[in-house]
C-alpha cells in the first residue's frame, strides 16, 4: 500500500497541521481519520499521520477519543492494530444526531 504525504500544497510529510487560515477544511481530523480507517481497517498510526496531514500524538489521541466513545474498537493482529468502526454508531451534534456513521462514510469513500 502506498500513503501519500499531506495532502496540503507546501507541507510535507512532518506537518503537524494547518498553519493558514486559507488552509482550513470541511471536515475535522477526526473524520479524517475515521474516512482512512473505513478505506483500510490495518492502517498504521504513521500511515493515518501522513495521510492526514497531522503528527502521530494526535492520531493516537484521536483514535483514544474514538475508542472512548464508542466509535471504534481496537484489536491486536500480530504486532499490528486493527480497527473495527461502529457503523451503527449515531452522530452526536444536534444538527447530525439523526444520521448514522455508515451513512457519513458512505458519502465519503
Amino acid at each position: 500500500m502506498q500513503i501519500k504525504t499531506s495532502p496540503f500544497p507546501g507541507k510535507g510529510s512532518s506537518s503537524s497541521s494547518l498553519e493558514t487560515s486559507n488552509q482550513w477544511t470541511f471536515l475535522t481530523n477526526h473524520t479524517h481519520v475515521l474516512v482512512g480507517l473505513a478505506r483500510d481497517p490495518g492502517l498504521t498510526v504513521r500511515e493515518l499521520a501522513l495521510l492526514v496531514g497531522i503528527t502521530e500524538r494526535s492520531v493516537q489521541r484521536i483514535l483514544s477519543d474514538l475508542e472512548v466513545s464508542g466509535v471504534l474498537q481496537k484489536s491486536k493482529e500480530g504486532r499490528r492494530n486493527h480497527y473495527e468502526l461502529n457503523l451503527k454508531y449515531q452522530l452526536r451534534h444536534p444538527l447530525e444526531s439523526s444520521h448514522r456513521l455508515c451513512e457519513l462514510l458512505e458519502t465519503l469513500k
